[in-house]
């Protein structure tokens, strides 16, 4: 199949239509369903979107993604077509209207396959806690994909889409990524509406692309990025030409001491990273050390402010509204608590109710407020990093993917975001590149921070990166 958009130009510029090249996918989908990443597939709308891209193609008005099919993680709406969040509770519900970010795309003449699998609510780091079964990694199929964004990085990897969307609340794209050897990319919070995504947690989410390259990644972004008037958090800082990739001048780099000291870190991750280094260095790259005292701080201060942050967003899921309401109950109270215990799987109760307490009164100070001022420390540390130097580079998760159902205390699952929270308490742009193989057969995953709306520079160094990774 076509790993990237440029293999996609290719085949339409040798004769190929895009709905050839949209039913091979279809083909590919049908072949690779034991990895559960699609939830649905929109053949007959996907098939509508590539005869209108081959009409326009032909008369030459089509759009920059004319020909890219593309998939969306469960969170996304998307009018007229089913979104659930991997959730009981939404089941068989259709959106109304479509997410800026969905419809900007589509604008684009992009095709929209299906909707893709996803940990519920976004809540999980291995794909396991969907309500419609866990998503299995196309590279080792007894292994996790990761989460909450599996289906997306699964997809992307098997070859079922040429790219796809996720959101990325504290990892959810970087880690999956990572853990399937694609490309995941999180913008600066606010570089992307928000508009149309499921919440998890409005002050940490952002909606992101996966890629087999880097250039698909900028293009996806440039083409979502930018304000839009549904969303109030939307930046209006401006977007750029984020395409034109230039090779980076020479650099200083930050090396977070206390993240390569860290035991848990996988011996073979540490050296696969430390050689990329090593290398850079040899480019003329100036890296640093630079201590970060905060990294075991970083991810109870991130499920504090999350769980909070849930607890108010998944309210609106009352068995009243909209969604699954009990059949067994009767009255008001028993309406709310039988559906919401029926509808919402453990994980997703976990968090609400560890959301609802650290909210409660006598402890708000103590969880929620603490919480506040420890991210803000968080933040103005890694302001004072970017200021002296242009990124910060760190292995993306501290293991390659690990075999489904190995990890079943909630604590070990959450430290599996022990590298990626800090982007998304920050709100700093970041993104997970593949570079190399663990001896396990399984890819490794570097990770880059940027500064704040840097997404440019920081895709160029991404470039870079993938080519000196490659030689």
């Amino acid at each position: 199949m076509f790993r990237t958009y440029a293999d996609v130009k290719e085949a339409i510029a040798s004769g190929s239509t895009v709905l050839s090249i949209l039913e091979g996918y279809l083909d590919a989908i049908e072949k690779h369903k034991e990895l559960n990443a699609f939830l649905e597939v929109f053949s007959d709308s996907a098939k509508e979107q590539a005869i209108k891209a081959d009409n326009k193609l032909k008369d030459g008005t089509a759009g920059r993604l004319a020909g890219m099919v593309i998939g969306l993680k469960d969170n996304l709406c998307y009018r007229d077509h089913k979104v659930s969040a991997s959730s009981k509770i939404l089941e068989n519900f259709e959106s109304l209207f479509t997410a800026t970010a969905v419809q900007r795309l589509l604008d684009e003449d992009a095709i929209i396959i299906g909707r893709l699998n996803c940990d519920e609510f976004a809540m999980g780091s291995s794909n396991e806690n969907s309500a419609f079964g866990p998503v299995k990694n196309p590279l080792n199929l007894n292994s996790v994909p990761g989460g909450s964004s599996g289906g997306s990085a699964a997809a992307v990897a098997a070859g079922l889409c040429t790219a796809a969307l996720g959101s990325d609340t504290g990892g959810s794209i970087r880690q999956p990524a990572s853990f399937t050897g694609t490309v995941g990319l999180k913008p600066t919070y606010g570089r992307v509406s928000r508009y149309g995504l499921i919440a998890y947690a409005s002050s940490f989410d952002q909606i992101g692309p996966f890629a087999n390259s880097v250039e698909d990644a900028a293009l996806l972004l440039e083409i979502m990025a930018g304000q839009d008037k549904m969303d109030a958090t939307s930046s209006s800082q401006p977007v750029g030409n984020l395409t034109e990739i230039s090779a980076s001048n020479k650099l200083r780099i930050a090396v977070i001491k206390e993240a390569f000291e860290m035991e848990g870190l996988d011996p073979e991750i540490k050296s696969s990273v430390e050689g990329i280094l090593t290398r850079l260095e040899n480019q003329g790259h100036t890296i640093e050390s630079v201590s970060f005292p905060y990294l075991d701080y970083m991810v109870p201060t991130y499920y504090v402010l999350t769980t909070a942050e849930a607890s108010s967003n998944l309210a609106r899921f009352d068995g009243v509204h909209y969604g699954y309401r009990s059949k067994e109950a009767v009255g008001v109270e028993e309406t709310y608590k039988k559906s919401r215990s029926e509808g919402f799987g453990p994980e997703v109760k976990r968090r609400i109710m560890a959301g609802t307490f650290v909210l409660s009164h006598g402890y708000y100070d103590a969880y929620y407020t603490k919480g506040q001022k420890v991210r803000r420390v968080l933040k103005q540390r890694t302001n004072e990093i970017l200021a002296d130097h242009d990124f910060i580079l760190l292995p993306t998760t501290p293991t390659t993917a690990f075999e489904l159902n190995a990890v079943t205390d909630p604590i070990s699952m959450y430290l599996q975001d022990i590298y990626t929270v800090h982007a998304n308490l920050a709100g700093n742009p970041a993104i997970s590149i593949p570079c190399g193989k663990h001896s396990n057969g399984l890819p490794i995953g570097l990770q880059v921070i940027g500064d704040n709306f840097k997404e440019k520079e920081m895709l160029n160094f991404s470039a870079d990166l993938e080519k000196l990774i490659k030689e």
